[in-house]
């Protein structure tokens, strides 16, 4: 399975999830929607009552602070429920098989090496990007780049993924950065999709 393909499926993957999650959401809206509507009678009948004790104002202010309130949990909802969706693309992410993970990190050091003799930066915990993998991304660079990328011996806490670094200059291409391009491209699709009604 080629690299494009595995981030494909994982956005197709984010995609079905988002829908299925907009289903839940679409049945927990129709029950919140019926616990505020009781909400707003008891409201409405608090405000009545009161609109004939203080006037006109006070019925207005009382009934503002109520769909206020409500406009508030409903944001909050659906600010949890893209959370969501992006904590399980992530997950996703993270365990990929080994050799659909190798593939997408070779795809990614293809495209983000510049010169050819840049340093790979990679997780504390990382086992999958190898000197092997390393070597084989070198013999695939293009004339226009140097061959002699090279493991470093630096390690920091990335999650997944790799900086590039040649110098002072890094390029990050760790999991969060995947994450945030993709969260990027798919958040006003995604927010089509789930909140349009």
């Amino acid at each position: 399975m080629e690299a494009e393909q595995v981030v494909e499926k994982i956005l197709a993957d984010a995609r079905a999830e988002a829908n299925k999650i907009k289903k839940q959401a679409d049945d927990k809206e129709t029950g919140e929607q019926d616990k505020l509507s009781q909400q707003l009678d008891e409201y409405k009948k608090q405000t009545q009552i009161l609109a004939r004790q203080a006037g006109e104002d006070k019925n207005s202010h009382i009934l503002a602070a109520a769909r206020m309130n409500i406009a508030k949990e409903y944001l909050a909802e659906k600010r949890t429920i893209l959370d969501e969706v992006f904590e399980q693309a992530r997950q996703q992410l993270l365990n990929l098989p080994d050799e659909e993970y190798q593939a997408l990190i070779k795809k990614l050091l293809l495209e983000a090496v510049e010169t050819g003799d840049e340093e790979v930066v990679v997780d504390t915990n990382e086992g999958r990007i190898s000197e092997e993998l390393i070597k084989e991304v070198n013999q695939q660079l293009g004339s226009d780049r140097k061959s002699s990328l090279k493991l470093s011996d630096q390690r920091q806490n990335l999650g997944a993924g790799f900086i590039l670094t040649r110098g002072k200059i890094k390029t990050n291409v760790s999991i969060e950065v995947l994450l945030d391009q993709a969260r990027k491209e798919l958040e006003i699709q995604l927010a089509k999709e789930l909140f349009e009604n």
